[in-house]
């Protein structure tokens, strides 16, 4: 685990450098303005601060198609490279001109950096802990704008301070990046999977796991190249005791075969319900079967008045996070690795998927005996997670753990009589031990067992529930390998409802105004007064706006670190809707301070306070999360158009804060500015309750299956509970 995290460190170092160039222009504006008497063209110091935007906005129109096509890793080298250029570049800047020319290459760095570090971390990180390294960027960049904010305060106070050092020492740490980047990153295993290029998947997993069989991971990569389908559907399952099940097992009902150390049958999960689930297992996973079964008949899952105006994806995402906790989840993920694990069938060291880099690759059956796999109505067992199909032969590899406390299993599609075999659909099962399970059948002994207690409940033979999303493996199918972009996989409902939550959070973070404070913070707050409340100190009113800046920066880390803490425990929807109101209040007092007769330094001081807080915790929330939730929401095989679309959403609309903000605080002063930015904070917070789910803790498949399922088109709310 730790390798994961220090890959997902280096790789934030671009972030470092985002963070860095955001400070170190806001400080030498000042002094750049003065060299070349810009105080008189403030469109001119508008297009000086803004030139990176529209470089990032034109890179990333065209940066997450390559991304596709190339990987994750060619994106970071790229951007390390341009960092280095930029830097060296304003070293040399003796006019506008060559000043506009490295801002053009350094926006190029920095959309690159900024666009995929997150999709590159989201694509390596395991599921519970995806969060919190996604929030290593933002922590990162903030430890940049610290750094860099010291280093301009330092020349700040020199008799000649000197605006082309400020920025031109980003090339140093551009080269640790550029270093890091070509000989210590490897490439993201997803994007490698969607090439066919399996096996350097596998050793890139096994390097980041440290663990030598990563088959079930694998195959989700796998199946995640085609999520969704016609032919999706919901089950719930009661695990019992194999005996029970299989000796005295109803006609009709479909079950998995679980396996022990032993390679015998020791548990069977029995498919309990169809259709029905979204409204009772998986929005109910800690209720009773009983309870539930009550609450579905009138569809009333939803019967509280605020749930009536959440998007069903909404509630269905929430609900499953409900009642779990996260300590439940990783003893979830442990179920049926520690009670129902299948002993080594061979080397460990040896690749399920052959020698071969292809995906259709000719695999061994399970010890030759087919039967032990299927049955007329059987389900591959609980160790079939990672076969990959050629003709009729499957290999049983022994991980099945996906992540989150999902497992991967297989069905196949038999007919009736156990005939031929014409493929496989797979099913995403959620095992949930702490919950009780109400026997459809006087045969089986059902038993409400606790989290704390599953091995001695597996031992003695006590049943539990557990819900499954069943659709059409990739893997039966004639090609599964993504041989670029697949444009029209972006009108699929799942992905378009996916695109408006990106998009719309893209837009409501520019909103808030963050960019503003960022670029022009200094200027606000030598207007806001600052220079008076520092004036004893016997510094300048600029280098005092610059020390306001180092403090709020600093300000910054702790509130990321709990953050950090919190990301994949409350989750990135509760982190945003209790921090959205902090924002609103901090832009309320900046904006009524106005209206009240107040001491010049005590105005200074409710400023500065407010500053501070407001950006400490913006970077809580919507500094970060719209990247995180971005990066998790789209399938692989568009993953890269579909961030490029939302960056360049952000950026676009970063671009419009950008060249309208000098003009805005003439027209409307500091009052009128923030009043716009309570108003964007306001629809922020709608826009998070209403429209966006939480995606703590899942796979990045699961997550988009999720989506698959609620937005199926044709679908009517109440199969899913959502309506009165």
């Amino acid at each position: 685990m730790m390798e994961v995290v220090i890959i997902a460190a280096a790789a934030t170092l671009g972030n470092l450098l985002n963070g860095w160039e955001s400070s170190t222009i806001a400080g030498a504006m000042t002094y750049i303005k003065q060299e070349f008497e810009l105080e008189k063209n403030p469109t001119l110091e508008g297009l000086i601060v803004s030139v990176s935007f529209i470089t990032a906005t034109v890179v990333t129109m065209f940066s997450g198609t390559i991304s596709d096509l190339v990987g994750r890793r060619p994106m970071l080298i790229t951007s390390s490279v341009m960092y280095i250029i930029g830097g060296l570049v304003m070293l040399w800047a003796r006019n506008v001109t060559v000043i506009l020319l490295s801002r053009i290459i350094k926006g190029a760095a920095v959309a690159l950096a900024v666009t995929f570090n997150p999709l590159y971390i989201s694509e390596i990180a395991p599921p519970d802990i995806r969060g919190q390294l996604n929030t290593l960027p933002q922590f990162s960049c903030s430890v940049g704008m610290f750094l860099a904010y010291i280093l301009v305060f330092i020349i700040s106070l020199m008799p000649s301070p000197s605006w082309r050092v400020m920025l031109s020492v980003i090339s140093i740490p551009s080269v640790v990046y550029f270093l890091l980047t070509v000989f210590y990153l490897p490439e993201s295993p997803r994007w490698l999977v969607s090439k066919g290029r399996i096996v350097e998947a596998e050793k890139v997993l096994k390097r980041l796991r440290r663990v030598n069989d990563v088959s079930g991971e694998l195959a989700l990569l796998a199946e995640g190249l085609s999520p969704g389908g016609e032919d999706m559907s919901i089950e719930e399952y009661v695990v019992s005791p194999a005996s029970e099940i299989l000796v005295n097992k109803e006609d009709g009902k479909d079950y998995i075969k679980l396996y022990g150390a032993n390679e015998e049958v020791t548990m069977v999960a029995q498919v309990n319900g169809q259709g029905s689930m979204l409204s009772r297992s998986m929005l109910s996973m800690h209720e009773s079967m009983a309870s539930r079964s009550i609450l579905s008949q009138q569809g009333s899952i939803s019967s509280q008045t605020a749930s009536n105006f959440k998007d069903p994806i909404v509630n269905l995402f929430g609900s499953l996070h409900e009642s779990t906790l996260i300590e439940n989840s990783r003893l979830n993920s442990m179920l049926i690795n520690n009670a129902n694990s299948i002993s080594s069938t061979g080397d460990l060291e040896s690749s399920p998927f052959g020698t071969s880099d292809s995906l259709r690759a000719p695999l061994n059956p399970f010890h030759g005996n087919a039967d032990r796999a299927y049955g007329s109505k059987d389900m591959l067992s609980m160790r079939s997670n990672s076969s990959l199909v050629h003709g009729n032969d499957v290999e049983i590899p022994r991980n099945t753990d996906i992540g989150g406390g999902w497992k991967l299993v297989y069905k196949s599609t038999d007919d009736a009589m156990g005939g031929k075999r014409e493929g496989l659909q797979r099913v995403y099962m959620h095992v949930d031990p702490s919950a009780a399970a109400v026997s459809q059948s006087p045969h089986i002994s059902v038993v409400s067992t606790s989290g704390n207690d599953i091995d001695m409940a597996m031992d003695s033979g006590e049943a539990f529930q557990a819900a499954g999303i069943v659709s059409r493996s990739a893997l039966s199918m004639s090609e599964v390998v993504a041989k670029g972009p697949k444009w029209r996989t972006l009108l699929e409902p799942g992905v378009k409802r996916a695109l408006i939550v990106g998009i719309g959070l893209q837009i409501l973070q520019q909103a808030a105004g963050i960019n503003g404070f960022l670029f022009y913070a200094p200027q606000i707050l030598e207007q806001a007064g600052v220079g008076s409340l520092l004036s004893n100190l016997g510094i300048s009113s600029i280098s005092a706006s610059f020390l306001v800046n180092i403090i709020t920066s600093f300000c910054m880390l702790p509130c990321i670190a709990i953050s950090v803490r919190l990301m994949d425990v409350a989750g990135r929807r509760s982190i945003m809707l209790y921090t959205i109101p902090i924002l609103i209040i901090c832009l309320l007092v900046l904006v009524l301070r106005q209206f009240f007769q107040l001491n010049p330094v005590l105005d200074a001081s409710i400023s500065a306070i407010s500053v501070v807080v407001y950006e400490s915790v913006f970077c809580m929330g919507l500094a970060i999360i719209p990247a995180i939730i971005c990066s998790e929401i789209f399938p692989t095989s568009v993953r890269g158009i579909c961030i490029s679309l939302t960056s360049l959403t952000n950026w676009t609309c970063m671009l419009v804060v950008t060249l309208t903000f000098p003009y805005l605080l003439q027209l409307l002063s500091l009052g009128g500015v923030f009043s716009l930015f309570v108003g964007g904070c306001i629809s922020s917070w709608i826009f998070v309750y209403l429209k966006v789910p939480e995606t703590k803790g899942m796979p990045l498949e699961i997550i988009t299956e999720f989506f698959a399922i609620g937005a199926k088109p044709g679908t009517d709310p109440a199969e899913f509970g959502m309506e009165d």
